[in-house]
């Protein structure tokens, strides 16, 4: 056999053995789960909550926590967080939204906390259609808002798209995870190895409500140019909202993040009354004269 043929076979070998590993440990390459104890109780500082267990069909146990408004709630927050940990550390979040008035429930995805069962993206997507049911048991749609964090924004911007939430937060979202993936590993295959794709710019496009999409600057895991992109998607329904300076874990440490936060929840959305604007005004271009 040619040596180069050799070399050329062992190449290959080696990319499919890497191709094989990535699929069966993707798992543990995306997910950095925290897991706690059943009997682990949670404690949060000058913050109304009570814990919540869903039982899923396939026999799945998903807990959450219910951080309460102190005042009569305005609506709920469905917060869907990223990556990482669990509620336990995420719950610190939730004062973001009671202070505004708004009750906010954080749940543990598959595997993580003290959430059980098989994870897969569409038992997730299950599971969160399940929870966002209940919800609408008890609070009108109108007054449900999804947040999406980082690795949450997919599986918000899914949720938003076939159901009508009051509006769509999506903090340093994604395209897709598959685009994010391929940034680290770009010649591997992975729109077909991802077990999780999240194609979040395919479920923009069915969402009915207003979308708001915050993101900063700095941002070295999702680029901030990410969210311009999905930004033009929907764009009658999408404003920007840009943190200067922000990267992907720390927009809670800028004052402009709670004051876009706050502006986006409590000001109520205006129709423009574009009749005496310049919006039809186009600017003159000078003609090159001919010569005679």
């Amino acid at each position: 056999m040619p040596s180069w043929l050799y070399i050329l076979l062992l190449v290959i070998a080696v990319y499919f053995i890497i191709s094989i590993a990535l699929y069966y440990l993707q798992d543990y390459l995306l997910f950095k789960p925290e897991k706690l104890p059943k009997d682990f109780r949670f404690n949060y500082d000058n913050q109304e909550f009570k814990e919540y267990n869903l039982t899923t069909r396939d026999g799945a146990v998903i807990n959450g926590v219910l951080f309460k408004s102190k005042e009569s709630p305005k609506g709920i927050v469905l917060y869907l967080k990223g990556n990482s940990k669990s509620i336990k550390g995420w719950g610190k979040f939730a004062v973001d939204f009671t202070r505004l008035g708004y009750s906010v429930l954080m749940v543990d995805y598959r595997g993580f906390g003290k959430s059980t069962g098989k994870r897969t993206q569409k038992a997730i997507k299950r599971d969160l259609q399940e929870i966002y049911n209940k919800i609408k048991t008890l609070t009108p749609e109108n007054n449900i808002i999804l947040y999406g964090r980082s690795l949450g924004s997919g599986f918000a911007a899914k949720l938003a798209s076939i159901n009508n939430p009051k509006m769509l937060i999506l903090d340093a979202p994604y395209y897709s995870l598959t685009k994010v993936t391929t940034r680290f590993m770009p010649f591997m295959p992975l729109s077909i190895l991802m077990k999780y794709p999240l194609p979040t710019y395919k479920w923009l496009k069915y969402v009915q409500c207003p979308i708001h999409i915050i993101h900063g600057t700095n941002d070295k895991l999702i680029p901030y140019k990410t969210s311009v992109k999905l930004s033009k998607i929907n764009s009658s329904r999408t404003k920007l909202h840009t943190v200067i300076g922000g990267g992907h874990k720390d927009l809670n440490n800028f004052p402009a993040y709670h004051e876009m936060l706050e502006s986006i929840i409590t000001t109520p959305a205006k129709t423009v009354d574009l009749s005496n604007t310049s919006i039809n005004v186009i600017h003159s271009s000078k003609k090159s004269k001919k010569k005679a």
